[in-house]
């Protein structure tokens, strides 16, 4: 069935607070919609009234037909225990909850009411909409082609971050929804889970409205782009791909500029004349009284006829003030401006492996050889489960091998920021986890810095483990800046950090000069990041390139 979501003047916050107004949109079949924004604009909100799990502040969302069926799939952090695959799929496709429905309407059909048999007919047409009735035989070809090596009945609670990506991404191919709403659905995905993704949103005959901080997976799949500003409090609909959205806003912001400084110039040369003319009334008026005696009528005359013009002409200067179009100075939006703090150099073998070979749960990683040198910068890339994590903890001396060496430089000093984020004792507040971890520093410094990464009071007295894990990630990179380091190592940097904090750690990464150990997935970051070498994982071997 083809549907279109149509939302009208709408409106989302919290409480009395609004994040977004007066956004009109359309999601017709085919449009592949995608909402930017820093960190709190109001992202997932959106998606969130346009599922219907919360209401506008103000406006409306319709569908049409009414009866569409809207897949919202929110980020998921946390796991029910207990769930198996199957029925994680199941909870993700809304297949579950259409089977209860119908359930529940059939248990119903026995007092012969009409308004039964309709509900019993209305539910059985979702419950077929949904896919739940083959959904027990498409699941166990979908986790084959994806790389998913357990069964529908493993726990979800079992599975690595990888593995679990994978299933959220079975779940999103397995869905039957005329219009899918997906939070993040690129996170801790590995490249080849990307591209299915991609080739997914790309095929879909209905509508998409997708939040996404992945540059490449929006340039390469989004219709339109929806920015909610926060900075200028403005929400803004753009046709075209993202990177044509991108050149657009830059000249968009470049104009808004340009139309404030010529109204602050012509505004500031207005009011210089006026105050100009002010002061030669007055200074006029002060000279006919020195200069004129009494008696002499008609010089006084002139005088005050001259004061009384130029008195006129400042009228006229402030009229034309008045009548200036006002022009509203362009916000600066906030903005995660750091450097990574430099430590004095290692020496200048940072850390060797020499045949170093790890056996755990089936899976071998060796037996691996490498050298890594000061000052080389290394991106690091291959399939989830290939062993790039194992392989980190082997450099860093966090896991000794089964067989062969390992072994680390002298004077190196480690800044790290793992898949986990966890660096920072979970059970504790954030600011006491990170006055632990650097003594030098004052409650008050800590704070201050901490207020720079954006992280303000609420979130300094939340335990770090309540922290979103952008919060978590930015508590991360605040670490990086508060202790010198000299090996920087990243394991998928980017998950959870908005667009603009995307940007300022690639400017970071730009301006370190020390070793760097980088891994990630996203293809932009690997473009944009000045490396010297590659190493690709895969079945627990390293080629490098």
């Amino acid at each position: 069935m083809t549907s279109t979501l149509v939302a009208k003047d709408l409106s989302g916050g919290h409480g009395h607070r609004a994040l977004f107004a007066n956004l009109n949109l359309t999601v017709a079949p085919g449009d592949v919609v995608g909402v930017v924004g820093a960190n709190g604009a109001g992202k997932t909100t959106l998606l969130r009234i346009l599922a219907g799990v919360d209401a506008p502040l103000a406006g409306s969302v319709s569908t049409a037909p009414s009866d569409a069926f809207i897949g919202w799939l929110p980020q998921e952090h946390e796991r029910i225990p207990g769930e198996t695959i199957a029925a994680y799929i199941g909870r993700r496709t809304g297949a579950a909850e259409a089977t209860e429905a119908m359930e529940s309407a059939a248990e119903a059909l026995g007092s012969g009411s009409k308004h039964a048999d309709d509900a019993y007919a209305a539910a059985l047409d979702h419950w077929m909409a949904s896919g739940a009735a083959d959904l027990e035989d498409r699941i166990p070809p979908v986790l084959a082609e994806l790389g998913l090596d357990v069964g529908p009945d493993a726990a979800m609670t079992s599975l690595s971050g990888g593995q679990a990506a994978r299933a959220a991404l079975a779940a999103l191919l397995l869905s039957r929804f005329d219009v899918v709403l997906l939070d993040e659905p690129t996170n801790d995905l590995d490249l080849a889970g990307l591209a299915r993704l991609e080739s997914f949103v790309q095929g879909l005959r209905g509508g998409v409205v997708l939040v996404s901080h992945d540059r490449e997976f929006l340039a390469r799949c989004v219709t339109t782009v929806v920015e909610l500003d926060l900075a200028q409090n403005k929400v803004a609909v753009y046709d075209g791909g993202y990177d044509a959205f991108l050149e657009e806003r830059a000249v968009a912001r470049r104009h808004a500029r340009e139309a404030y400084d010529e109204f602050s110039d012509k505004k500031a040369d207005l009011v210089a004349r006026a105050r100009t003319q002010r002061e030669w009334s007055s200074q006029g008026v002060r000279n006919a009284m020195k200069k004129n005696p009494d008696n002499d009528k008609i010089r006084r005359r002139a005088s005050t006829e001259s004061s009384e013009k130029q008195a006129q002409k400042v009228r006229q200067m402030e009229s034309r003030i008045a009548r200036l179009d006002e022009v509203e100075e362009p916000r600066k939006e906030w903005q995660l401006q750091f450097s990574i703090g430099a430590a004095p150099r290692s020496s200048s073998v940072v850390a060797t492996l020499n045949q170093a070979t790890v056996r755990r749960d089936g899976f071998t990683l060796g037996p691996v050889s490498l050298q890594v040198n000061a000052g080389e910068r290394i991106g690091i890339t291959g399939p989830n489960g290939a062993g790039k994590s194992t392989l980190l903890r082997l450099l860093l001396e966090h896991q000794e091998p089964d067989d062969g060496a390992a072994a680390l430089g002298a004077s190196v000093a480690i800044g790290e920021i793992d898949q986990a984020r966890g660096q920072l004792a979970e059970d504790q507040p954030l600011g006491t986890a990170f006055e632990a971890l650097v003594p030098d520093y004052s409650q008050a410094e800590v704070r201050t810095l901490l207020a720079k990464f954006g992280l303000k009071a609420d979130q300094v007295s939340s335990t770090v483990g309540a922290l979103s894990p952008g919060e978590r990630t930015r508590a991360a990179l605040a670490l990086l800046q508060a202790r010198g380091v000299n090996l920087l190592v990243l394991d998928e940097p980017t998950n959870h950090l908005d667009l603009p904090a995307i940007e300022q750690l690639e400017q970071a990464l730009d301006g370190y000069d020390g070793t760097l150990l980088l891994v990630s997935h996203d293809r932009r970051l690997l473009e944009n990041v000045r490396l010297d070498t590659r190493w690709d994982v895969d079945a627990g071997q390293v080629s490098i390139s």
